[in-house]
C-alpha cells in the first residue's frame, strides 16, 4: 500500500519482485575525534542511536523504533498483516529498488549480525538462490538472486539493538542498489527504548497518525 512520496526531478525506476525475510541485524556507530586549540568535538556516522542522534535536516519517516530516510523521489509503502491487522513491515520504493530496514533487540556484547548473517546464508541458499558474500562498512555483507530479483543484506550491531537492511530490485539496478541501500541505513536512527526484550525480538512499528489515519480510511472503503 503506497502512502506517500517525495518528488523526483527524475522519472524513478520501479523496482520488482519480493524480498526474503530472514532474521535480523545490528548497527555500528563509529567516532572520530577532531581536535583544535580550543575545544573537541566528536563526528559520528550512522546509523544512530536515539540518544546520539543530531538535527541534521535529512526527512526521515518515523516509525517509532526506527526514523528511516526518505530519499527524494522515494516512495513509502506499509505492508499489513492480512490476520492481526498490524503493519508488518514498511518498505521505501527507490528507482534501484525497494528497501525495508528493521531493528531488533541484541545483547549488550553484539556480534549477532554475523549469526544472522550465516543462517541467512544458509536459508537464501536453500531456496534455491545464488548468493556471494562480501564485505562493507559494518562487516559482512550478502548478495543473492532469486529468479529476476537481486538482493543486497547489510547488518549493523548497535548497543543492544540491531539493524538490518535489504534491497530487493531488478538485476539491472544491482550495481547502484548496495550504495542506496547503505545510504539509508546510514541515516537511520533507532530508538531501543529500556524495556527488556528477548535477543532477536522485532522493535515495535508505530505509523505516523496521518499515515495511520490515510490506512484506516482506505480499509473503510
Amino acid at each position: 500500500m503506497a502512502i506517500f512520496g517525495r518528488k523526483r526531478r527524475a522519472k524513478a525506476q520501479r523496482a520488482y519482485g519480493r524480498h526474503a525475510r530472514p532474521d535480523h541485524l545490528p548497527s555500528v556507530v563509529d567516532h572520530a575525534e577532531l581536535e583544535d586549540s580550543e575545544s573537541e568535538s566528536v563526528v559520528t556516522t550512522g546509523p544512530f542511536d536515539v540518544a546520539d542522534a543530531v538535527e541534521d535536516g535529512i526527512p526521515r519517516i518515523d516509525l517509532g523504533s526506527v526514523r528511516v530516510p526518505v530519499p527524494e523521489g522515494a516512495q513509502v509503502q506499509v505492508e499489513m498483516d492480512a490476520e492481526s491487522g498490524g503493519v508488518r513491515a514498511v518498505h521505501v520504493v527507490t528507482q534501484f529498488g525497494q528497501v525495508t530496514i528493521s531493528a531488533y533487540a541484541a545483547p549488550k556484547s553484539g556480534g549477532l549480525w554475523d549469526e544472522v548473517c550465516d543462517e541467512l546464508n544458509e536459508q537464501l541458499k536453500a531456496d534455491g538462490a545464488r548468493v556471494t558474500a562480501g564485505g562493507g562498512e559494518w562487516g559482512r555483507e550478502l548478495s543473492a538472486i532469486v529468479g529476476e530479483v537481486a538482493l543486497r543484506f547489510v547488518g549493523v550491531d548497535g548497543p543492544r539493538w540491531m539493524l538490518r537492511g535489504v534491497i530487493a530490485g531488478p538485476q539491472s539496478a544491482a550495481a547502484q542498489a548496495p550504495d542506496a541501500l547503505r545510504e539509508l541505513v546510514r541515516g537511520t536512527i533507532v530508538n531501543r527504548g529500556d524495556a527488556p526484550m528477548p535477543v532477536r525480538t522485532p522493535l515495535p512499528i508505530t505509523l505516523p497518525d496521518a499515515v495511520a489515519q490515510h490506512i484506516a480510511e482506505q480499509q473503510g472503503q
